[in-house]
């Protein structure tokens, strides 16, 4: 098992420069994963952030899509769900460069969109986006990439909220590449229990965003670690784990976000002690 940290805990868009600063700081706080975050694909150097994970000591790497407005797999105009294909695809071209394999995110609509359905209208929406992700899976796979689609709370999309609901899409889809990540700050609002909803995604289980209830540090807050682990160890996960966090000092993210006041002493105190947590939890 592995133990990563995404970089969004210090800053958002991340450059290249920061990334020489904040790969040594995981490395050195005990991370052997560390997971890239992607507002826009143009403004990386993929080979230059792999030279830079690598020269910290970290050979894990995943990616975390950023789907915005103009990204929406199942916005009504065409062009916008062409857009968020083309942009999947670009992030799997560069996870592929860093020498990455895990692409993770919520890979449906726009984080924050919300809108009520009939039964109906939401069976043409689900074959919209099963045909989207078959192709992005093909895509993946020829580029060596898993896809993790992961749900998000009901205050963030009313699409996918759910483990059951989140299997059924990644079922539908039924390609190897497309499986499934698992966001316990998420499953914490909609789940009746965490370690059900684990068993439950069971092998389909690519990933994990070991997060708290209020995105704080792990085991600060009121997370049933106990049952998530014991849920990971019955499912026989020996995938990443990620802490994904945010800072309120970068006014765009943290308004995206809802981190309206420091969520830990220091961010590099909520990243340390986390995987100190974690890592006991997980022994």
């Amino acid at each position: 098992m592995k133990f990563g940290v995404n970089t969004w805990v210090w800053t958002a868009p991340l450059t290249n420069a920061e990334l020489e600063t904040i790969a040594p700081l995981v490395a050195k706080m005990g991370f052997d994963h560390i997971e890239i975050p992607i507002d826009d694909p143009k403004d990386l150097d993929f080979k230059k952030c792999k030279e830079t994970i690598n020269n910290a000591g970290i050979f894990s790497i995943s990616v975390c899509a950023a789907m915005s407005p103009d990204r929406d797999l199942l916005d009504p105009d065409q062009s916008v769900r062409e857009n968020g294909l083309n942009y999947l695809k670009a992030c799997v071209d560069g996870l592929a460069e860093m020498g990455g394999t895990n692409l993770v995110g919520p890979f449906y609509s726009a984080v924050g969109r919300t809108w009520q359905q009939t039964p109906a209208e939401r069976e043409e929406d689900m074959k919209i986006l099963v045909k989207t992700l078959k192709e992005l899976s093909e895509y993946a796979a020829s580029k060596n990439v898993l896809l993790g689609v992961e749900a998000l709370n009901r205050f963030e999309t009313s699409f996918i909220t759910t483990a059951e609901q989140v299997v059924e899409l990644v079922d539908r889809v039924d390609h190897p590449s497309c499986k499934v990540m698992a966001d316990t700050f998420h499953m914490n609002i909609e789940e009746n229990s965490l370690g059900d909803a684990i068993r439950l995604i069971g092998s389909r289980l690519l990933q994990v965003h070991s997060n708290e209830n209020n995105r704080g540090t792990p085991g600060a807050g009121h997370v049933p670690w106990t049952e998530v682990a014991q849920a990971l160890k019955d499912v026989n996960f020996d995938g990443v784990l990620v802490i994904e966090s945010f800072t309120n000092k970068v006014k765009s993210i943290a308004k995206a976000a809802a981190i309206w006041r420091p969520l830990a002493v220091t961010q590099d105190a909520l990243a340390a002690d986390g995987v100190v947590f974690l890592k006991e939890l997980l022994k």
